[in-house]
Parts: structure tokens; C-alpha cells; sequence
């Protein structure tokens, strides 16, 4: 896969705005990207089919609007949500359980503060992370270990 430049870039964001989606890039596996399969969220390498999986619209989150909800481009009105620690794919269902289960409150990223980490809003401790190739949330800080808080970073970008 070949990127473009910087400017190419500028000049399609100029021309046609930028998209109103958002990707997920793993910190420390950078070629991976969240996207659900199966309903699972997980992190797989780039490129995968059918790549809409990998794309979210990043919006104010369901049970706080100062968090963020991620809701699927190609499954309107699914949203990723944790259950029993594990994140999966699921229809909004309008209770409010739902609603505290898909909501984040965007950080400066536990590994690298230039990226984000996402801390649930219903459990505070607790971050999306990646374990395995699967999201998950769980109670991560400061003193994690690197290989936890890096699991646990982000890059959102387009």
C-alpha cells in the first residue's frame, strides 16, 4: 500500500472536507486498527475486508456528552460497548445500562500523551485496551505496566 503526501493530503481535505469518520490505530501494533468482526471488537492488521469494520463515527458519548460513543459506519445504530469487561458490537437499546456501556471519556493516551486512551464511564479504573487482538476494558493507570498502558493507547485519526 503506498500513503500520500502531506500535501495531497491538504488538497483532498480542501476539495472535499474531511470525512466524518474516524479509524483507531493501535499504539504498539501500528499496522492494526479497532474494528468489530462477528460483532467482536478486536484489533487485526490492515488491510481486511470488508474494510468498513475499521470505521467509527466518534460521537458525543450516549450517557455523558462530554464522553464519546463509538458507532458503526456500516451497522448504524451499533455501537461499541463493553459487557462483562469483553467489547463487542451491539444495537443501541435505548436503557441506560447501554448507554454507560458505550460510553468513554477521551485522555491523554497512558503510553504516550499525544495519542488518546478511552476510560470507561461507568467504570472509572477501568480502559479500553487490546488483549490478544480483543477489546476489553480494564483497571490500568500510571503505574501499569508499559506493555498494559501501551495496549491501552490510541491514535484516531481518518
Amino acid at each position: 500500500m503506498i500513503g500520500i503526501s502531506d500535501a495531497e493530503y491538504a488538497g483532498m481535505v480542501n476539495r472535499w472536507g474531511t470525512p466524518n469518520w474516524v479509524r483507531l490505530k493501535s499504539s504498539n501494533l501500528p499496522d492494526r486498527y479497532v474494528r468489530h468482526a462477528d460483532r467482536i471488537a478486536r484489533v487485526d492488521a490492515y488491510p481486511f475486508d470488508p474494510y468498513q469494520d475499521q470505521m467509527w463515527r466518534m460521537v458525543p458519548g450516549l450517557a455523558d456528552s462530554a464522553g464519546v460513543s463509538f458507532e458503526s459506519v456500516n451497522y448504524p445504530g451499533n455501537y461499541l460497548r463493553h459487557y462483562d469487561y469483553a467489547v463487542r458490537l451491539d444495537p443501541n437499546d435505548g436503557t441506560a445500562t447501554f448507554r454507560a456501556d458505550a460510553t468513554f471519556h477521551r485522555t491523554a493516551g497512558l503510553a504516550d500523551g499525544t495519542w488518546s486512551s478511552f476510560r470507561s464511564h461507568n467504570f472509572p479504573t477501568r480502559y479500553l485496551r487490546h488483549y490478544d487482538y480483543r477489546l476489553r476494558i480494564d483497571p490500568l493507570g500510571a503505574g501499569s505496566p508499559a506493555i498494559d498502558r501501551q495496549d491501552a493507547t490510541f491514535r484516531v485519526t481518518a
